[in-house]
């Protein structure tokens, strides 16, 4: 005989837990502390199955037998009603660990993991933490193309088109994950592909004259700041790399008796490691900046402590305090000088592309002009020492 909502309200408890039933399987399991469970009895491939709907009253018995009913329909249809919760419950965990922020973090956490420089993971937090936070707490299969492209658009009329760029990137990397990992089934990013207005290309501000370079150099030979400053922006010239792997040069990169400075791939842009051969100019620059930095590792310390690198502006600050503005040179300028000048002084492209660190696009040339420019490095290094020289001298 069919339960009544009046049966069900009444059960009393008992000694032992026992059950009323309503037909089909479905009956209410009376606990001995006097709660009541909603249960189903029913069999799959021949074997026994309990199916639990929850407590009464908060589940009635209306509900009851409607959660009954489309257990049968899924008993009829080959489905085990267990199976089918316990997939449903899973689906419904992934899908409260599938916000757009949740999966940013998990990016950023393999960068890390995957040794990123960490240049490369702050400016990556900082894109999708500060920028991307509207999208942080929206389920990541909700969001729509349209969405990313008012936040883009809102950062593009800002004028940092080069940073809507990127945060399109960096979205569409998250995006990747998600569908890697199941979590998502499209990248809406890829529908924005031409959106966005191009970055206004502003090249570094450098010196091409030789005359004026010549003229910069002995004002850097003349700065009466801190001496490692001064000691990095010479040095800067004379090597033709990046300022920040001047700043983070450790000691222990040089090998002083053969002449090179062994920059480990994790410093560098392309992250490949990048042999620079030191002219004696070079290595008159580290004698006199050496005992400077006996207590510490790094070769160009700060003002502030031996363990630490110069500031990130510390070089074109200094520049402008010698009376260059930013709109005639910067410390990255040094670069686009000494490719202009050897390249205008014709010589080899290739030479001068191996001693920038330029990586070519072809792997099996990069590998060759690593193993083949060496000798020729080692030459066009003195020679652009000697040149520095003889422009200071102004001839």
């Amino acid at each position: 005989m069919p339960l009544s909502d009046f049966a069900c309200k009444n059960a009393k408890p008992r000694d032992k837990p026992y059950r009323l039933a309503d037909g089909d399987g479905l009956y209410l399991l009376v606990q001995k502390s006097g709660s009541k469970l909603w249960q189903l009895r029913y069999r799959y491939l021949e074997k026994e199955n309990i199916l639990s709907f929850g407590k009464y009253p908060l589940v009635s018995l209306l509900d009851a037998r409607e959660k009954r009913d489309e257990a049968k329909r899924l008993l009829i249809a080959g489905i085990n009603p267990s199976t089918k919760r316990k997939e449903e419950k899973i689906a419904a965990i992934t899908e409260a660990r599938t916000t757009f922020g949740l999966i940013a973090e998990e990016y950023v956490r393999r960068m890390e993991e995957r040794k990123a420089a960490a240049a490369t993971v702050t400016k990556t937090k900082w894109l999708l933490e500060d920028l991307a936070s509207p999208l942080a707490k929206r389920p990541i299969k909700e969001i729509t193309p349209a969405e990313i492209l008012q936040l883009l658009q809102k950062i593009e009329k800002s004028g940092r088109r080069e940073t809507a760029r990127r945060l399109r990137g960096v979205i569409g990397s998250v995006f990747r994950l998600a569908i890697v990992t199941l979590r998502a089934e499209t990248d809406p990013t890829l529908a924005l592909q031409g959106a966005l207005q191009p970055p206004k290309v502003n090249g570094r501000a450098a010196i091409t004259d030789e005359r004026k370079f010549g003229q910069l150099l002995v004002a850097i030979d003349d700065y009466d700041g801190w001496p490692t400053l001064k000691a990095a922006l010479q040095f800067l010239a004379l090597t033709c790399v990046r300022p920040g792997e001047v700043r983070g040069a450790t000691r222990d990169e040089f090998d002083l008796k053969k002449f090179v400075w062994r920059i480990p791939a994790e410093r560098m842009k392309m992250r490949a490691p990048h042999d620079v051969p030191l002219s004696k100019q070079a290595l008159l620059v580290l004698e006199e900046v050496w005992p400077l930095s006996e207590h510490g590792g790094l070769v160009f310390p700060s003002i502030r402590s031996t363990r630490r690198p110069l500031s990130e502006n510390a070089m074109n600050a200094a520049l402008r305090r010698m009376g260059y503005s930013k709109d005639e040179v910067t410390a990255h300028g040094f670069r686009v000088t000494a490719s202009t000048i050897l390249n205008a002084r014709n010589y080899d492209p290739d030479v001068i592309e191996a001693v920038l660190a330029h990586q070519d696009k072809n792997a099996i040339r990069r590998t060759y002009n690593r193993a083949t420019y060496w000798e020729q490095r080692v030459m066009l290094m003195q020679e652009w020492g000697n040149l520095l020289d003889a422009l200071k001298a102004g001839r």
